[in-house]
This record gives structure tokens, C-alpha cells and sequence, in this order.
């Protein structure tokens, strides 16, 4: 079977590699085997392929894709969660291939109805704009959480979410263009980012500062978000888009109490029961297959053309996800 790798670090365009390996064999107790149709390219790959994510350097080779859809093609020993023939999330990392084995242990049947390249984005964006919403404070009806990136993915999934469960959402973004956009897919605020931001936002909150702040960028957006938030607030790192280090001035963390914190999807799995795994999911899944997380897709590519997908998931001002079909 075809599989993507890189053998070195560098632009992912240039590194990387398509190699023919032996597809899985018969999974053991507990696993499944899954055929992979659809895998998106996040910012995520692009900076591991750099070699510029995660506390370590991986191992290399290595094979990127976090999140995907496939079906199930078999099942092992004490599986009864899904069974052969149901579309998944695949439960592994390293997707950008034809076929997976991996672990049952949360997994849920996806609704057939719903768009099978929104359901490959579900696994990774969808779930850290609903855990970064609810895991670091308690939002009441009528609150505002401020985000930058906002019309990224893990963006405008938050916007959807926030405004399905009553919050307000406070986007920023780089481009004039984005406000009307945003704006129509439920925003509540759009603002251009810039170095009065936190008047801005007091402006158009009403005073009403966000308790929680979302961050994608690092460098100084992390300081416009903080003096944009509420005292004691929190402000929630999950991105790295500037290539900076988190850059916050100490009139904001000691005099204002605001505390800084970082998100990451991958512990969650290991540190949560696979019932509250299959819950979220179920829950996320509902909600793309009702519409209601949505995210353009600008092009799709054959995993026989990943290059070119890599070169163009690189380009700036795209308006959508670059999605590798395996089909």
C-alpha cells in the first residue's frame, strides 16, 4: 500500500516521500483495521514536517495526517463499539496512507449522511475548539471569549460552537476582507488585529471583557489578546502560526493575574475514559452532519500528488482546507 513519509526535516514539499509498504495484518484483541479515505493538512503537519512542533524532535521516518475518515474493514477480538463497514474517525496517527490498524477504544460509527470531508476535519479542530471552550473556564450565558486566527478552522468551529451554547465570540484576524465572512457564519465581533486591540474590543463589548482568550499565533498576539481580556482571565495557547516564542508582558500576569496555559489535543485521549471520548464525538459528529461545523475546503489532492498539496496548503491567504483523498 502507498504512504507518505519524510526522511529529514525541512519544507514539506521538498522532503517528502511516497514508499510502498505491506498493508496491516489481521488486528489483535482490541483493534481495528481501517481502509483511509480522506485526511486534511493541518498547520500542525506543516511545522512537524519543519521540524518546529512539539517538545521533542520525532523519530524519523515519520508518516503526518492527524485526523481523517476510513472504514472499517475489520475488527478484533472484544470489539463492540463499531464493526465492519462503519465510517470512523481512523484511530491512529499518521494517516496520510491507504489503510490503518489502531486501537477501538473510543471510537463511534459517524453519521453516513454527513459530508465526508468534513467528517475527516473532525477529529482534531472540532474537538479543540469545544475542549479549549470548556476545559480552562466556566462560561455563563452572555460571555465573550476572544480568539485570533478566527478564520482558521479550529476558528470557525468555535465561533459555531460558542454561539450554539450561548457564549459570544470576539474574532480577530489579519485581513479586512475576513469581517464580513466571519460575520455571516456567526461571529458576534470581527475586529482587524493591531496594536489598539484591547480598545477595540472594550469598545465593542460594551465593557464586558472576555474571560477566556484563544491563541494560534504565539509572538506578541499573545499580549494584545491578554490586555484585551478580563483580570484573571486566561488566555489558551494551541498554535504556533507566528513561529515566535509566547510573548506576554509581567503587568498582565502579575499585576492583572492573567494566567496563561497551553492546550493539546493528544493527552486528552490518553487521560479520558473512552465513553467520554465516544461522547464528544457523537456530539461533534451531530453537528456536522447537521451543518452546523462547516469548514471550505479549497482543493482535494490524490495521495499520488501530496507534493503539490503540501505546496499548496503553504500558501497564504488561502480560504480553505487542502485535503488528501485516498480514493
Amino acid at each position: 500500500m502507498k504512504v507518505m513519509q519524510f526522511s529529514r526535516f525541512g519544507v514539506p514539499h521538498e522532503v517528502v516521500e511516497l514508499v510502498e509498504v505491506d498493508a496491516p495484518g489481521a488486528p489483535g484483541p482490541g483493534r481495528v483495521n481501517v481502509q483511509v479515505l480522506a485526511s486534511p493538512i493541518n498547520p500542525a503537519d506543516l511545522l512537524n514536517m519543519e521540524g518546529r512542533y512539539g517538545a521533542e524532535l520525532p523519530t524519523l521516518p515519520m508518516t503526518q495526517g492527524a485526523e481523517g475518515v476510513g472504514r472499517i474493514t475489520a475488527v478484533g477480538e472484544g470489539v463492540d463499539n463499531v464493526k465492519v463497514g462503519d465510517l470512523v474517525t481512523p484511530p491512529a496517527r499518521g494517516l496520510w496512507r491507504e489503510q490503518v490498524q489502531g486501537p477501538a477504544r473510543g471510537l463511534v460509527p459517524l453519521p453516513e449522511e454527513a459530508d465526508m470531508l468534513q467528517l475527516a476535519m473532525l477529529r482534531a479542530n472540532p474537538a479543540t475548539a469545544w475542549l479549549m471552550l470548556t476545559k480552562y473556564v466556566t462560561l455563563e450565558a452572555g460571555d465573550y471569549v476572544i480568539q485570533n486566527a478566527a478564520n482558521s478552522a479550529v476558528g470557525r468551529h468555535l465561533i459555531r460552537l460558542a454561539q450554539a451554547s450561548g457564549w459570544k465570540s470576539v474574532n480577530v484576524v489579519r485581513r479586512p476582507e475576513l469581517v464580513a465572512e466571519l460575520t455571516e457564519l456567526g461571529a458576534d465581533v470581527v475586529l482587524v488585529d493591531g496594536p489598539d486591540l484591547a480598545d477595540r474590543v472594550a469598545e465593542a463589548t460594551g465593557g464586558n471583557l472576555p474571560k477566556l482568550a484563544i491563541d494560534a499565533i504565539g509572538g506578541s498576539a499573545v499580549q494584545r489578546l491578554a490586555q484585551a481580556t478580563a483580570d484573571k482571565g486566561t488566555v489558551v495557547n494551541y498554535g504556533l502560526l507566528s513561529g515566535e516564542p509566547l510573548m506576554i508582558d509581567a503587568r498582565e500576569t502579575v499585576f492583572r493575574d492573567i494566567t496563561v496555559r497551553g492546550f493539546w489535543l493528544a493527552p486528552w485521549f490518553a487521560e479520558t475514559t473512552p465513553q467520554e471520548i465516544g461522547e464528544t464525538y457523537r456530539f461533534l459528529s451531530e453537528k456536522v452532519a447537521s451543518g452546523d461545523l462547516f469548514v471550505p475546503v479549497e482543493a482535494t489532492y490524490d495521495l499520488g500528488k501530496v507534493a503539490d498539496a503540501l505546496r499548496h496548503a503553504a500558501r497564504e491567504g488561502r480560504n480553505g482546507k487542502i485535503v488528501i483523498t485516498m480514493e
